[in-house]
């Protein structure tokens, strides 16, 4: 009787060159999905208007209901060398220009000269009771520092002008980026033909989609 042939355990390993291929697939594959997602998940821009802030009362306000006008940012305070001019003066630009193309947003900020010491719906008050403010007061901030409201802070970055004291203005257009700055002190009539320039890109936009 023949003795049976000698058997030999199989081997269980694979072979070097399939466990390239798979792992060059696996790669490959991550990639991607990591473009696709950097193409259909890319994160938003942040403008002006994708902020959130509060109101005098402390209630939470998207800034999203702006976009599509013409906006004027300002930093104010109730006892300052500027803020009777300032506000006597907004107030008219937003009475001749507002509210359907164009708005003033008003910040309140304690931070130069200790100038805006009251609470929020006390500075709202003010305003209305002595210049008839018909735009929106906001909820007292901080401009400057790490407590900054990020919203502000956009428009610092944006502009690359940090606030030195009160009744600075930004100019905001209707898809949130910042297209002019201005100083306290310069006068409103230097800023009336660059709000009127582009409340009338607006409406000739408006009139072009129709």
């Amino acid at each position: 009787m023949e003795p049976l042939p000698t058997t030999y355990p199989l081997k269980h390993s694979v072979p070097k060159a399939r466990v390239f291929i798979v792992f060059l697939s696996m790669v490959l594959c991550t990639a991607a999905l990591c473009l696709l997602q950097l193409k259909f998940f890319k994160p938003k821009t942040k403008d002006f208007y994708s902020f959130e802030v509060k109101d005098s009362r402390g209630r939470i306000v998207s800034l999203e209901k702006y976009r599509g006008k013409a906006t004027l940012v300002v930093n104010v305070a109730s006892y300052c060398q500027h803020t009777d001019k300032n506000y006597v003066a907004l107030q008219e630009l937003h009475r001749e220009f507002g509210p359907s193309h164009f708005t003033v947003l008003a910040f309140p900020c304690n931070q130069f000269g200790e100038s805006e010491p009251g609470s929020s719906q006390e500075i709202e008050s003010f305003t209305k009771g002595n210049y008839g403010v018909t735009f929106p007061v906001f909820h007292k901030i901080k401009i400057l520092g790490s407590e900054a409201e990020p919203a502000f802070k956009f428009l610092i970055d944006s502009s690359k002008k940090e606030p030195r004291w009160n009744f600075w203005k930004y100019l905001v257009n209707p898809e949130g980026k910042v297209v002019k700055f201005w100083r306290p002190e310069e006068p409103i009539g230097t800023i009336k033909p660059e709000v009127a320039s582009l409340i009338r890109q607006i409406i000739m936009k408006k009139r072009e989609d129709l």
